[in-house]
């Protein structure tokens, strides 16, 4: 398991355990594990933030 895997599942069993139940639940879960595979994905160098910055590697 590498770490976007593991960021994957840890937001979404964050999320679950979070809040439990209803449509609001499942948009908190859905944002969580968005977060979880975005640090995972970082994490794992395959996700390129410094073109947000604005700022040139050059």
């Amino acid at each position: 398991m590498n770490h976007t895997q593991a960021g994957l599942l840890t937001g979404l069993v964050l999320g679950l355990a979070a809040a439990f139940g209803g449509f609001g639940a499942f948009l908190l879960v859905l944002v969580l594990g968005g977060l979880g595979l975005l640090a995972g994905r970082f994490l794992d160098g395959k996700l390129d933030i410094s073109a947000l910055s604005g700022r040139d590697r050059g």
